[in-house]
């Protein structure tokens, strides 16, 4: 997506920024193309008998994904507030229709400046951050990240626990593969930003994922229905799988490319170490090994098609010089025994 063109189409009749961090160094992180941040229209949902209003903001990110943030805050409650709104939404449970409403907004809005868009409902990276000022003996980080309210084994603990990091002894950030709690007096508008990152990557490598098995499975079938033609109209189909596969390869490297480069953290350590950490509990490295394991599963299929076409015209090619050979002989023969005239 052409961000700024987007941001000077909206900026007439909606409330446009680019996002930026806050407690860093200006160069400390950097962001080739920053997404550019709308707000949509509150709402308010009830969970477990009472009644939440929620802001809605979206992020618009040039490599093609829309993130979708439901944003409860109340800075006058007790740090002990937290648990039971926390188990209320746990799961993003209650949430699915105000998603959907939300989306057919984001649409609405864009539908002008980027056509219809192609957007699955049914295919997101859904992740909730928990956040309070202060620690509060009646904030059991087990319960707030697994959003169950029992008795929890010392492994579940501790695997629970496993990504925890802290800058100074007054904060702390804890990482699961669904949802983060963070503690700290001061704003933590750039560490939700670089987890909120770290899920753009995982849904972008997921998406193309699933988009190189549908082209593989495609590249086998149409191999399979080319294999049964005839020689010459099999050279022409070859050509045809080739193009589409060299194509995509180049489109889903470039994209993924960008994906992996959103983001680039220089001089600042510890938010450096948060995203690494958010990385890691998401999985980014088993995503990006499959979608690699796919592109090279196309780049050898690549080369046995081109190598079965070099074969091919060889063999024309051959075919080509035994016929001319023979032409040769036979005018050769014409040449040496035709009859000559007294």
């Amino acid at each position: 997506m052409d961000l700024n063109r987007l941001e000077q189409a909206l900026h007439t009749d909606h409330s446009t920024a680019r996002a930026s961090f806050s407690r860093v160094k200006p160069k400390s992180i950097t962001m080739e193309v920053p997404p550019l941040l709308l707000r949509l229209s509150p709402a308010r949902v009830t969970a477990d008998g009472r009644e939440y209003a929620l802001a809605a903001v979206v992020r618009v990110y040039d490599i093609g994904a829309i993130s979708l943030c439901f944003i409860l805050e109340d800075m006058a409650a007790p740090a002990a507030d937290l648990r039971p709104a926390a188990l209320a939404f746990a799961g993003q449970r209650g949430l699915d229709s105000l998603f959907l409403r939300s989306l057919e907004e984001i649409r609405q809005i864009l539908r002008p400046h980027l056509g219809e868009l192609p957007v699955d409902p049914d295919f997101y990276e859904d992740y909730t951050i928990l956040i309070a000022d202060r620690a509060d003996p009646a904030l059991d980080p087990v319960v707030l990240l697994l959003g169950e309210e029992r008795t929890f084994s010392p492994q579940t603990r501790a695997d629970s626990l496993r990504h925890s990091l802290s800058y100074g002894d007054s904060d702390l950030t804890i990482l699961s593969w669904d949802t983060a709690l963070l503690i700290d007096t001061e704003p933590v508008g750039d560490l939700t930003d670089l987890i909120e990152f770290a899920n753009v990557e995982a849904l972008e490598l997921r998406h193309y994922d699933r988009v190189l098995t549908a082209q593989m499975e495609r590249m086998y079938d149409d191999i399979e229905s080319v294999d049964r033609s005839s020689r010459w109209r099999r050279l022409r189909q070859y050509h045809s799988i080739m193009t589409r596969l060299l194509e995509t390869q180049a489109d889903i490297s470039e994209i993924t490319e960008k994906a992996e480069n959103l983001i680039k953290i220089t001089e600042d350590v510890y938010y450096a170490r948060v995203y690494s950490a958010a990385l890691d509990v998401l999985r980014i490295s088993q995503w990006r090994a499959s979608v690699k394991r796919r592109i090279d599963v196309i780049r050898e299929n690549y080369g046995m098609l081109s190598d079965e076409v070099n074969i091919q015209y060889s063999h024309f090619l051959e075919i080509v010089i035994i016929l001319l050979i023979a032409i040769e002989i036979v005018f050769l023969l014409w040449e040496t025994f035709r009859p000559v005239s007294g």
